[in-house]
């Protein structure tokens, strides 16, 4: 369902906790981020994230594994080049951040911040989470806006989200000691089989709550799949000092 207006695609992120926007960002503005972040992943260009790192189902044991140098992330994109700082501060960022946090945002240089960049093969799944789970907020209240730089859909490691998880009031027995929503549960089950995975076109943008349960599975195409990833939160909502979210200063635009 396509949403015309700022208001109506507001509504929907609060409802049912992300919202598609597709063409937001014109595809040869994509296709020129992505010769950027092929080249930069190509060079290996710090700071990254290696799957090897995090351990996730599918990675490889160790850096010097077989796919061991298989690289997650490029860290820091709004560092990285002009074209992603660019995209992250656009006046049609601002506009819609202003609209729904009802003040100036605030660009987290912390968190998200990054080019994915899943892999065939070496790339891992990523079990159901909250992005909230590691972030120190006065208010869970942030919104993450994913942008696909080409075709993303469950065959090379697309999105799922439940729709409605983030207003859940989810206690701690739910999650495992990384803080995962545990598959294993019943009454988690039942939410994991609402969820629902939107096919995204290079310049579609998610718009999702750092409370929306979300997972990814792992890229069975023969091709690297690039997302631009950053995230958001109103003026007033300050990270917590002494925090990893207050570890690098914001950007205010």
């Amino acid at each position: 369902m396509s949403f015309h207006s700022k208001k109506e695609q507001i509504q929907a992120l609060r409802e049912q906790g992300f919202v598609v926007v597709p063409g937001l960002v014109p595809v040869e503005r994509c296709e020129e981020m992505k010769r950027v972040a092929q080249r930069q992943l190509n060079e290996a260009a710090a700071p990254v994230e290696f799957e090897a790192d995090l351990q996730y189902p599918g990675a490889p044991s160790s850096r010097h594994a077989p796919g061991g140098k298989t690289v997650r992330r490029l860290l820091d994109a709004y560092a990285r080049d002009r074209s992603f700082a660019e995209w992250a501060t656009a006046p049609e960022i601002r506009g819609w951040m202003e609209l729904y946090f009802g003040e100036e945002p605030r660009l987290s240089r912390a968190h998200h911040n990054c080019m994915m960049t899943k892999h065939p093969a070496y790339g891992s799944l990523t079990g159901w989470h909250r992005d909230v789970r590691y972030w120190s907020f006065e208010r869970d209240d942030l919104v993450s806006v994913w942008l696909a730089l080409g075709n993303e859909n469950v065959d090379n490691g697309a999105l799922w989200f439940v729709p409605g998880s983030h207003t859940a009031a989810f206690t701690g027995e739910r999650f495992d000691e990384a803080k995962f929503f545990r598959s294993d549960l019943e009454e988690n089950q039942a939410w994991i089989r609402a969820a629902v995975s939107p096919e995204l076109k290079a310049g579609d943008v998610v718009f999702f709550h750092c409370n929306t349960l979300h997972s990814a599975g792992k890229n069975i195409s023969d091709q690297v799949k690039f997302s631009l990833v950053y995230t958001y939160h109103g003026a007033s909502n300050v990270p917590l000092p002494g925090t990893r979210s207050a570890a690098k200063p914001e950007i205010a635009f």
